[in-house]
């Protein structure tokens, strides 16, 4: 049995000193401005199928972005070579592509007093996530799975279970005095069984728990135990007729929904005019129980950051909260500095960076705001109705808002779950769905850095047999 380390050795580096002296070979170069952008991180993941280690991996990696300046003309490369070599060819690279390409009147950096950082500590970085022994990791990925073959004998065979370790450093540094970093600490669980019922028809489903740090993981046992519930559920699932009836989104799916509330809300697709929200700021567009905040300096109920939660964005800006939806109405867009300027606006600190390429728009922590209602009321007050576990596919267009993706769930007949549905098809308009918003519950809980409570949604159109 291969033995993992206690963390995959990196040399430490004083990254805030490496950033700021590639800014510096740059503005000696010939730039007008410069950003740089240095990120390391390592990763333990293991996973196992029937008691058996199919994938053990251990990774440490280095990357080097630089954004250089030429007036209004911009480039951007990056490398993973951080000797004094590979620095160099960076720059001259960068400078070389600046000096080709056409000049756009909305490029640049933020002026210099809009940078920032948010003070204190976030708690986004433990070094517990690592304090585990090898053996013990794959201990926890086997003890997950083997909770979920135990829970039934219709559980048969097993699609595996995984655990995973990982830590990340980030610092930015540009021309214009802005030097910030932080580092950010992950651990995950889980389990995805199979089952098969009578008639040898087979089922697959999952669960999983993830955190900052270890001692806020799910157990491996309540995570297998979780998954076999789920899994069970699905058995003797069949299709629905073609109706238009209340649909109930579990919080796992519901919360694609908000993401694609943000899609439409994002300064890129606003100022293309790709989103059915464009136009619409100020204006009532949701059912006016909904409102939805994207806070990128939240702090869960543990205690510890959110998945979303930085001390700046992708350009230096100190994190914030900002209402996107507020009792229904379209508070604001999100968007950078480069966004916020085609749109004769201000940027809302939403610039996400990677090392290569300009800052796009990323979330912090979104989420819909809870409403009063258990889940179980919810669906208790449905006469006939979908509550769905699940969806597939990407059929949501921002532009129109049509929206339409395969799903599975359960009926709801009476007030009550009763049997499994599959291969159906749940289809509406998101503008519409907004609106229709009937019932949110109060199961908000974060398992990434997009949430949602359980929705209820009237309206929409099941397409089945």
């Amino acid at each position: 049995m291969p033995e993992a380390t206690a963390q995959p050795d990196m040399i430490d580096l004083d990254l805030e000193s490496m950033a700021a002296d590639v800014v510096a070979q740059a503005m000696k170069a010939g730039a007008s401005d410069a950003e740089a952008v240095v990120q390391e991180g390592d990763e333990f993941s293991v996973s196992v199928r029937m008691g058996q280690v199919e994938t053990l991996k251990e990774s440490g990696s280095r990357g080097l972005g630089l954004r250089v300046f030429m007036g209004k003309r911009s480039a951007s490369a990056s490398t993973s070579d951080l000797t004094a070599e590979g620095i160099r060819q960076l720059v001259e690279g960068a400078m070389a592509l600046a000096k080709v390409t056409e000049e756009d009147p909305f490029t640049g950096l933020p002026e210099t007093n809009e940078f920032g950082s948010v003070g204190g500590d976030l708690h986004l970085y433990y070094e517990d996530v690592y304090s585990l022994p090898g053996a013990e990791r794959i201990e926890w990925a086997r003890r997950a799975e083997a909770a979920a073959l135990a829970a039934d004998p219709r559980i048969t065979n097993s699609d595996g279970g995984s655990f995973d370790a990982a830590t990340g450093r980030k610092v930015l540094a540009n021309s214009r005095g802005f030097v910030g970093g932080y580092r950010t600490s992950y651990a995950g669980v889980s389990a995805a069984p199979l089952a098969v019922d009578a008639n040898g028809h087979m089922q697959r489903d999952g669960w999983w728990s993830s955190a900052r740090r270890l001692a806020d993981l799910a157990t491996p046992e309540s995570i297998g135990q979780e998954a076999a519930r789920r899994t069970l559920r699905r058995l003797g699932a069949r299709r629905v007729p073609t109706q238009r009836v209340p649909i109930v989104f579990a919080p796992e799916v519901a919360r694609s929904l908000i993401g694609s509330v943000f899609e439409a809300a994002s300064g890129d697709a606003i100022w293309r005019h790709a989103s059915f929200l464009a136009g619409k700021l100020g204006e009532q567009i949701a059912a006016s129980s909904l409102t939805i905040i994207d806070d990128n300096i939240m702090m869960l109920p543990t205690g510890v950051g959110g998945f979303g939660t930085s001390p700046f964005d992708g350009e230096g800006l100190p994190s914030r909260r900002t209402v996107v939806v507020e009792n229904g109405v379209l508070r604001n867009y999100l968007l950078n500095t480069y966004t916020a300027r085609k749109l004769g606006m201000q940027s809302t600190h939403n610039a996400a960076r990677g090392l290569a390429g300009t800052p796009g728009i990323g979330c912090g922590n979104l989420y819909l705001e809870p409403g009063t209602l258990t889940p179980d009321e919810i669906i208790a007050a449905i006469p006939a109705g979908l509550y769905v576990t699940s969806l597939m596919g990407f059929g949501v267009n921002v532009v129109t808002g049509d929206y339409s993706r395969g799903a599975t769930g359960l009926w709801i007949d009476s007030g009550k779950l009763t049997h499994a549905v599959e291969e159906i098809t749940v289809a509406g308009n998101l503008a519409e769905m907004l609106n229709n918003v009937t019932a949110i519950g109060n199961d908000l809980v974060f398992r990434g850095s997009v949430a949602s409570p359980t929705l209820r949604i009237d309206g929409m159109t099941i397409a089945g047999a």
